[in-house]
């Protein structure tokens, strides 16, 4: 599954073949045939791979000890993958983008709901913040990211990344704050 949403990811849906994966993966391409019928059964393991992933990631900022400091690392994050971003743009949002595209499956609505994973987390981190208007708040955010790394993409520029990604940092450190650690709005 991790060698089909990295494939998917760097070469597209189209252009990717289950024997590019079995390559990937390391692995005959009967195997990938035998787990996979379809090249639709790769590309929804992509997105279950992206989906765990986000999980896994979004598990590990929650231990940090306000949301404030998840979502600066969320961004700091973002910005760590500048050269990926560069080169292929954002995993699923590049997938979810060539999805759409196509006339059959449906796979669309599923790259949609890795997506509203992503904002249900950071629209809980600006809840938890106790600022009015969170899920707003959590577009700007992801839309923030999706629109810096499509430029990083298509200007093959990831200092992109690393400006807009500081300029994140200084809009989520300038969001009102009551003086008792909590941010309203």
């Amino acid at each position: 599954m991790a060698a089909a949403a990295r494939v998917l990811h760097q070469q597209g849906v189209e252009r990717t073949t289950i024997a590019d994966i079995a390559h990937a993966a390391g692995v005959p391409v009967g195997n990938v045939y035998y787990y996979f019928k379809t090249k639709d059964a790769l590309v929804q393991a992509a997105l279950a791979e992206h989906s765990g992933h986000l999980a896994e990631l979004t598990g590990e900022l929650d231990k940090l000890p306000s949301p404030l400091e998840r979502l600066k690392a969320l961004v700091g994050l973002w910005v760590g993958q500048r050269d990926v971003a560069a080169r292929y743009g954002c995993p699923t949002g590049t997938l979810a983008v060539e999805l759409d595209k196509r006339a059959e499956g449906g796979m669309d609505l599923e790259a949609g709901r890795v997506i509203r994973l992503l904002l249900d987390w950071v629209e809980r981190q600006f809840r938890e913040l106790g600022l009015s208007d969170p899920d707003n708040l959590a577009l700007t955010l992801v839309g923030a990211y999706q629109g810096m790394s499509l430029l990083a993409n298509a200007l093959r520029d990831p200092e992109i990344m690393t400006r807009e990604g500081s300029r994140l940092i200084r809009w989520l450190d300038s969001l009102p704050d009551d003086g008792t650690g909590h941010r309203n709005s």
